[in-house]
């Protein structure tokens, strides 16, 4: 168990629709689909450059889960700055210079909506409720957790464990 509140209910994981990513050295490249990573867990992070809680929680707990699980071929790590507002600070920019700051060699992908301005695709089809928000997808493309608390020490004993 990862903490007390995983999802209420398992769901099926729509496909991504995220169209500005950059690859683990930070250089853009195609857009990723959840499809590209069928038969692995997927852990999916959801940030904004400007979120204090990101800095100072979720971003510091995904560099100790991506380091300890360095190697493990099962698991797959994702980072996704889903912008819900300050749409002219939470920037591809800044999203490229977050996963440099945290010496993340993850794919990082940028969702401000459709038209670069609105609700982020990520949260409203996958229903997160702000950032810092993990998701956990396994190997089937089942949610099996989604939220803001996660213990990371629980999370990487889980995951080692798959």
């Amino acid at each position: 168990m990862l903490n007390q509140k995983q999802t209420k209910e398992v769901f099926k994981a729509p496909e991504f629709d995220v169209n500005q990513w950059i690859d683990a050295k930070g250089s853009k490249t195609e857009p990723i689909k959840l499809s590209n990573f069928d038969g692995k867990f997927k852990i999916v992070y959801c940030f904004q450059s400007w979120c204090p809680g990101c800095h100072s929680k979720g971003l510091p707990d995904l560099k100790k889960m991506v380091n300890a699980l360095e190697g493990n071929d099962n698991v797959v790590f994702l980072a996704i700055q889903t912008v819900f507002e300050g749409h002219e600070s939470n920037t591809y920019d800044k999203m490229v210079e977050t996963q440099k700051k945290y010496e993340l060699q993850i794919p990082f992908g940028h969702d401000a909506g459709d038209d670069g301005k609105s609700r982020s695709n990520i949260m409203i089809n996958y229903q997160t409720g702000g950032t810092p928000w993990f998701l956990f997808i396994d190997k089937r493309n089942n949610v099996v957790f989604s939220d803001f608390h996660l213990n990371p020490d629980t999370a990487i004993e889980f995951l080692k464990a798959l």
